[in-house]
């Protein structure tokens, strides 16, 4: 325990015992008692504040949950999925594996705006004395009006980006007729071998080609290729297939109303040796290119059509230095405003794709160096060819404007970019940081093809809730629905019980396998029985391990599950619990008291009946006739569990291996009765599971921990089907918070005091799931559908 950080064990109502390993990887906490309450809009942004920001300004940690490490945050996605809510995730866990076993942190949220994506951006960071976060937009560094509607600034904003931004979606290669995958007319198209994401870093090619005109029209009849430092790496002459009808063709540029009128400068002379075909150069051309190549090429879309090629990642020049009206410029006009370079002259005999290729390649390294502003302001009359001319006024200068507090600005004051992807909606955001999309298909794909995120990202999913909106009308139903079926996993039914047996006298003999919710006597019209209800999974389970069989006054009482629909699938839900990431190093163990524990012995010995003690089984206990009479003579016989302290157990325990930590619920001024153990390791686990019989030399009953850390609270804080009308007003909203590892992202939580340590997802990122209580709800058949569409859609998601 050299590493470990101890912290107190507290009563209910504060935090609880954490112990874990000083280590500097990222973690977020969040403190038990958190978990039996919802959070906050408000405290959702406090927490990404916090994640973005850090001490900066004297940001506090939130109030909720605890940050470590904070400082290697690098960037925060929020996935918001519309219409998911707790209940489905709940009512589908076994379907929804991707889901619980990426987000491993859950915790309910409790949404109070209905823009939830506008309410993140808009939030409002305290104000702090910090100069770096209380700064008035500085009027020199404020873009004139006259520039907002400029058609540069409009598609790429002002911040500088890297390549990745400037690279066309799929939706604009289609709309720009370049070749794609998949589209009519381009079935007999090579592909090149290129990745799905790429980077920043990304490797750039530029690309120029030279056609002439044949019989079948315009035909490849050279193509260069140039790499990142404009080396030539390729310059071949190809052989038409069909008989050539010019040589000297106009190069089929087109720009809506005109096309280049210079010469390819092909000569039969230059053709007759050639042997190199269309396909020899494609081959090449795969060869050559990394799989994460960018192309970049001047209305590179013509190249690729006549090079009869695909390739996913390209930057076309023409695009980038936008002109009104869809117009573009041509490269030679570009090349001597930009780059003070002379191309494409007339003393030479038409076009040198080797020299056109570098051109393009040098056009896009400046944009992406310069950015989309300065581009403009610096070119704005010599290219575009007008001027701002500031009006005299006679009026008082205004007062500097207050300086905004808001989380988007604050974060573009600091240089860092945001960006919301989803539906078209009225968002509080700049319309430069909006990236609007059709689908969510559109929306997951646009997002993984920016692999280095904004500072801030929120991606919004809609489909789902719009197909529930149109095949649900009535969704006041589930919540109860999910609500009963979690009750039942935690409930048995008991008997038949002696006559005159009790309620108080039912609490006293079924508290030994853990805490109670509720216990209600069953009187029928010859026996007694009851309905127990624990508060935990796993007193259940230990319940019907343990005192199924168990004779009273000469009587075998039978304890049971409830037999209902939601339970057919109840071995399977408690062997995906058994193996959810929060329980893979977790037991549960109750410790009883000696007389009891002797009384379970004697039945031992007359029963003979023992269980399995496997890792994923439960500790080897007889349960018939192992406890005697509950009165004898009129004197109560007491069932109780010897108090545990944090020592004791982790005494205990620390034989199997190195014990994280304990945690110790218990009722304030009472007692522990029961703990949960969390391992350094599943290993560790394993090896106490398999020691059972000894523990129970000890008292101890154990079996694996089966009850995440939220859901009990979740169930707790369900609402009686009567106060469903007034949760209807409720914003239906799911919500991911998560640091992707594929970004590096990190959300981190401290030691806090007590505070719940969750496991972390896939190494180095932390994902936390955030769920609304309120529930969409839908028929069979269209459950079915969403479920399919549900798990299709998680399932694709990046880790």
């Amino acid at each position: 325990h050299k590493e470990a950080k101890r912290v107190k064990t507290v009563q209910e109502g504060e935090e609880t015992l954490e112990v874990g390993p000083s280590s500097s990887s990222p973690r977020i906490s969040v403190p038990l008692d958190r978990l039996q309450q919802p959070i906050t809009v408000k405290e959702l942004t406090e927490l990404l504040h916090y994640a973005a920001l850090g001490k900066t300004g004297d940001i506090k940690q939130p109030s909720w949950c605890r940050l470590l490490h904070q400082k290697k945050v690098k960037a925060l996605n929020v996935v918001i999925v519309e219409g998911v809510t707790q209940s489905h995730f709940y009512k589908h866990y076994l379907t929804l594996r991707n889901l619980r076993t990426n987000y491993t942190t859950r915790v309910t949220f409790t949404p109070s705006c209905a823009d939830l994506a506008s309410g993140i951006f808009s939030s409002e960071v305290p104000k702090s004395d910090d100069p770096a976060l209380s700064q008035s937009p500085n009027k020199s560094n404020e873009l004139h009006k006259a520039l907002r509607s400029h058609p540069v600034i409009t598609k790429f904003g002002t911040q500088k980006r890297g390549l990745t931004a400037y690279v066309l979606s799929q939706e604009e290669m289609i709309k720009r007729h370049y070749p794609v995958k998949g589209m009519p007319g381009f079935e007999e198209f090579v592909c090149t071998d290129s990745v799905d994401s790429i980077t920043d870093d990304s490797p750039l090619y530029g690309l120029d080609c030279e056609m002439c005109l044949t019989e079948k029209g315009n035909e490849l009849a050279r193509v260069s290729l140039v790499d990142g430092d404009g080396n030539c790496v390729l310059d071949e002459l190809v052989k038409p297939q069909n008989r050539i009808l010019n040589y000297l063709t106009t190069k089929c540029t087109q720009i809506h109303t005109h096309t280049h009128t210079l010469f390819s400068g092909i000569t039969a002379t230059m053709l007759r040796p050639i042997t190199t075909t269309l396909r020899d150069v494609q081959a090449r051309l795969r060869t050559l290119l990394p799989s994460d190549a960018v192309l970049v090429g001047h209305s590179l879309n013509n190249d690729l059509l006549s090079l009869k090629l695909i390739h996913q990642h390209v930057i076309d020049t023409s695009l980038l230095y936008r002109r009104e009206f869809g117009q573009r410029f041509k490269l030679k006009v570009l090349a001597e405003t930009l780059l003070q370079r002379q191309i494409q002259t007339e003393d030479k005999k038409g076009h040198n794709p080797i020299e056109d290729a570098v051109t393009a390649l040098e056009l896009a390294q400046y944009f992406i160096k310069t950015g989309p502003r300065q581009v403009v302001e610096l070119h704005l009359e010599e290219l575009w060819g007008y001027t701002i001319v500031e009006e005299p006024t006679d009026c008082e200068p205004e007062p500097a404007p207050e300086p905004s507090h808001r989380f988007a600005d604050i974060l573009q004051t600091l240089g860092r970019s945001v960006a919301f992807l989803g539906k078209r909606s009225d968002v509080a955001l700049d319309l430069s940081s909006q990236q609007w999309h059709n689908s969510d298909k559109e929306v997951l794909a646009s997002f993984r093809r920016q692999t280095k995120c904004p500072s801030l990202s929120v991606l919004q999913f809609s489909s789902i809730s719009d197909h529930l909106k149109r095949r649900s009308p009535h969704q006041e139903q589930q919540y109860p629905w999910v609500c009963a079926s979690l009750r039942d996993m935690c409930v048995v039914f008991a008997g038949p019980f002696p006559a005159g047996f009790s309620e108080r006298e039912v609490r006293r003999l079924f508290r030994c396998c853990g805490p109670l919710r509720k216990v209600k006597m069953l009187n029928t019209a010859v026996r007694v029985h009851a309905e127990v209800e624990f508060e935990l999974l796993e007193g259940a389970t230990l319940a019907l391990k343990t005192l199924n069989g168990l004779n009273l006054q000469g009587q075998p009482i039978k304890v049971q599950r409830p037999v209902h629909e939601s339970m057919l699938d109840l071995d399977l839900t408690l062997d995906a619990l058994m193996g959810d990431g929060l329980n893979s190093s977790r037991i549960y163990a109750v410790k009883l008291s000696p007389s009891t524990a002797e009384r379970i012995r004697s039945s031992a010995k007359v029963n003979g009946h023992t269980l399995d003690g496997k890792c994923s089984g439960f500790t080897p206990v007889t349960t018939a006739d192992m406890l005697s009479t509950a009165k004898v003579n009129g004197t109560q016989t007491t069932i109780a569990n010897s108090k545990l302290s944090e020592e004791e157990v982790r005494e205990t325990f620390a034989h199997f291996g190195t014990v994280e930590r304990v945690v110790l619920p218990a009722k304030l001024g009472k007692n522990a009765r029961h703990a949960l153990i969390k391992f350094e390791s599943s290993e560790d686990k394993c090896a106490a599971l398999s020691s059972s019989e000894d523990l129970w030399k000890e008292n101890y009953l154990i079996c694996p921990s089966l009850t995440p850390p939220h859901l009990p609270s979740w169930v707790a804080v369900t609402t009686p089907t009567h106060t469903l009308e007034a949760a209807e007003d409720e914003e239906r909203t799911h919500i991911h918070a998560t640091a992707t590892p594929r970004l590096q992202c990190v959300i981190c939580a401290g030691p806090g005091n007590g505070s719940h340590d969750e496991e972390a997802g896939p190494p180095p990122g932390e994902a936390l799931q955030i769920s609304p209580r309120r529930h969409h709800v839908c028929g069979r058949s269209a459950r079915t559908h969403q479920v399919r569409k549900l798990t299709a859609f998680w399932e694709n998601l990046p880790p």
